[in-house]
């Protein structure tokens, strides 16, 4: 489709009120990129918003996602769009440049958790600091939308704070149990929550480097991700199961046949979890699991 034709399927949809994906009976509509900053954005709203995920389906590979008129019409009647950044999800960018919306207010998940530069990792919510500061974030830019409900976003944001406590309390028992122990993932999706966590990344950078960017590794980097799991150098190994490739199916095997424990991580949220909170909690207590407990 031409670039002026696309442009004007999104003016039509847009005209019609469309809002696929939507969630919810709220006056505000809520465009967010992914479904756990969606998820966000709707516990903080609460009934006063309408929250679409753009991407929410946990088989689509979000680094190969390509955007539509459907998400650009959403994107175009939105009051508030909630983003990545950090090259995660460019498609947003077209999408917000395409449309114009009086007022429209977006945030950037990067810019909120003062998160630059080239190279670093992009996923940032599984980093609970990161994402308090997104909620922040989200809290601010509903109350300027919709100042006379400010207060109850802000009681929102509070009563989101506090429940991140529960996540934190296991990341910090790893930390505690397990501080230093070795282990090694294919991509760099629960990087932040390893940091925190005080364990000992030993995953060859270009291996999972690579593999973010659908590429194969380098014979070098497999090489030494093999040595990693034949010799049992590492006591874990985690694996994007949203974005498989034959280096982390290798991986993966090689794993198992070691005897390393192996935990699933996702990008995005499952459709079978409640909340971001429960997704992390399910997620670290897995990783404590597999760890020793």
């Amino acid at each position: 489709m031409g670039r002026w034709l696309w442009i004007a399927v999104v003016v039509g949809l847009a005209g019609c009120g469309s809002t696929t994906k939507a969630s919810g009976r709220g006056t505000i509509k809520v465009v967010a990129a992914e479904n756990f900053w969606g998820n966000v954005a709707a516990q903080i709203g609460g009934a006063h918003v309408s929250v679409t995920s753009i991407i929410g389906d946990p088989s689509t590979d979000p680094h190969e996602f390509e955007s539509d008129a459907h998400d650009a019409a959403a994107v175009a009647d939105a009051s508030l769009v909630v983003e990545n950044g950090l090259g995660y999800d460019d498609f947003m960018r077209q999408l917000l440049g395409t449309t114009r919306k009086a007022g429209r207010v977006v945030v950037t998940a990067a810019d909120a958790a003062g998160v630059h530069g080239s190279g670093v990792n992009p996923h940032l919510w599984y980093s609970t600091t990161y994402t308090r500061a997104v909620a922040k974030a989200i809290a601010t830019a509903l109350e300027r939308v919709d100042a006379v409900h400010a207060a109850e976003y802000a009681q929102n944001r509070e009563t989101f704070d506090n429940s991140l406590a529960r996540v934190e309390a296991v990341v910090d028992e790893i930390a505690t149990r397990h501080a230093n122990a070795p282990v090694a993932y294919t991509e760099r999706v629960p990087g932040y929550v390893l940091c925190d966590a005080h364990v000992a990344d030993r995953t060859p950078p270009g291996f999972a480097q690579a593999n973010e960017e659908g590429n194969e590794p380098s014979a070098s980097d497999t090489q030494a991700m093999e040595t990693l799991l034949t010799t049992r150098a590492v006591e874990l190994l985690l694996y994007n199961a949203q974005a498989t490739s034959a280096a982390s199916t290798r991986a993966r095997q090689r794993a198992n046949r070691a005897g390393i424990p192996v935990v699933a991580v996702t990008e995005t949220m499952p459709a079978n979890v409640p909340s971001y909170q429960d997704w992390q909690l399910t997620q670290d207590q897995a990783i404590l699991t597999a760890l020793g407990g």
